[in-house]
């Protein structure tokens, strides 16, 4: 599960450096769950072209995050709002000030509007 989640992240990404026919045949197996068999028949190659085909672009999409490290850059600063969120409950919850409540629901609100933009 966690290679197809990856894989997805890589295409959300890069997948339009992908020419058109690696882009729809890595949808269709990648996406839309499509064996290798049932692409081939789709794009009248050999299954083994199919599964080269869908390596090739597996290892192109590598090689963009490996130079541009989009993904990576994009789960850091996930994972750094999901702990300013957390902190701003925590401060939210220990406080019985309403000015720091105050101020705790602005920061909830700004960092849920950043992860939705993400």
């Amino acid at each position: 599960m966690e290679r197809i989640v990856r894989q997805t992240m890589l295409y959300d990404f890069y997948g339009e450096l992908l020419t058109e026919h690696q882009r729809s045949a890595y949808e269709d197996v990648v996406m839309n769950d499509l064996s290798y068999a049932e692409l081939a028949r789709l794009q009248n190659i050999s299954r083994q072209a199919a599964y080269d085909m869908i390596r090739r672009c597996d290892r192109q999409l590598e090689e963009y995050e490996e130079k541009l490290h989009l993904v990576e850059r994009f789960l850091a600063i996930r994972d750094q709002m999901k702990k300013i969120e957390e902190t701003a409950k925590e401060l939210k919850m220990s406080s019985q000030d309403t000015k720091v409540q105050e101020y705790a629901n602005r920061i909830l609100a700004d960092a849920d509007t950043i992860v939705n933009q993400l």
